[in-house]
C-alpha cells in the first residue's frame, strides 16, 4: 500500500551484476547503467534481484470508506473483527472508544487525540492504521475523520 495506491508485485528473481541492461537500469529510475552498479557495487555482500511491478490498483479501502451503509451482516462482521482487535490488546478495549474520540474530534492531531483514549502515541497511530484498513477512518493532512462507513458502523452501534 502507498500514498498513491497499491502495487502490484508481479514477479522476483535474483540477477547477476552483469545480467543486468542499461534498459533496467533507466527502469530503476537510473540515469545510466554505470550509475546502478556503481551503487550495487559499494555493497560488499547479498543478492541482487530484480522486482517486477504490475499496474498500480486502486487502494482497496478506499471504496470500503465510501460504504454510507451496512448491511446487518457487514456491520456483524465488522463489530466481531474489532472485538477481535480489542480482545489481543495489551490495552484492552480500544476501538469504539478511538472511533467516538476521531467522531468528536475530526482534524485533530494524533498527539493530541491519544491522551482520549489513554494511549501512547506509538500505539494510537497503527491502531487508527487497523481502523483505516478496515475503512472506517480517513487520514486529513493533520488528523483523522470517520468515513462514512465509520460513520454508519457507529449509528449500527447505538
Amino acid at each position: 500500500m502507498t500514498s498513491v495506491g497499491q502495487l502490484h508485485i508481479t514477479s522476483v528473481s535474483e540477477v547477476a551484476l552483469a545480467g543486468i541492461t542499461e534498459k533496467d537500469a533507466k527502469r530503476a529510475g537510473y540515469a545510466s547503467l554505470g550509475g546502478l552498479q556503481s551503487e550495487l557495487r559499494q555493497r560488499a555482500e547479498g543478492t541482487i534481484y530484480r522486482i517486477e511491478l504490475g499496474p498500480l490498483r486502486a487502494d482497496p479501502r478506499i471504496a470500503l470508506r465510501r460504504e454510507a451503509s451496512l448491511s446487518p451482516d457487514s456491520h456483524r462482521d465488522l463489530r466481531e473483527r474489532l472485538n477481535r482487535l480489542d480482545a489481543h490488546s495489551v490495552d484492552g478495549p480500544w476501538t469504539q472508544r478511538t472511533l467516538e474520540v476521531i467522531r468528536l474530534y475530526p482534524g485533530v492531531r494524533a498527539g493530541d487525540l491519544c491522551g482520549h483514549v489513554g494511549q501512547a502515541i506509538e500505539r494510537f497511530k497503527p491502531n487508527v492504521r487497523k481502523l483505516k484498513s478496515l475503512g472506517l477512518t480517513e487520514s486529513l493532512e493533520i488528523g483523522y475523520r470517520l468515513s462514512p462507513r465509520g460513520i454508519a458502523f457507529l449509528k449500527g452501534l447505538r
